[in-house]
């Protein structure tokens, strides 16, 4: 699979303990952009965070690991990641989520070829 030079980060904030029909919804996420044939992608767990209730997450000692921020990150061309944000507005639905766009340049994807 290709990605071209000038492609689309979606990248979608969400708590650890968000689900989709009682499954992890980063998992749901993950899973459904793999059977969509997105080029990729990745889940970021953070240390700490906060969101739109200002409320702090933490994995500090002195307070328990709740609801841990998390960051998926996907990256194929604009045509593509636009198709899959309907499906993701369906997954997202009565979650309190961020999502972002942005255009990137691919520099690399896949093994060293050794040629252009």
């Amino acid at each position: 699979m290709q990605i071209p030079k000038d492609a689309t980060l979606l990248r979608i904030f969400i708590g650890e303990d968000d689900r989709h029909d009682g499954k992890p919804l980063h998992e749901v996420i993950v899973l459904n952009a793999r059977e969509t044939g997105l080029a990729g992608a990745t889940v970021l767990r953070g240390p700490m965070g906060y969101g739109r209730s200002s409320r702090l997450h933490t994995t500090k000692i002195l307070r328990l690991s709740e609801d841990l921020p998390l960051v998926i990150e996907i990256v194929d061309s604009p045509e593509r990641v636009n198709d899959f944000l309907e499906m993701l507005d369906i997954l997202l639905h009565g979650t309190s989520a961020l999502v972002t766009m942005e255009r990137v340049q691919v520099l690399r994807y896949g093994p060293d070829s050794g040629s252009d």
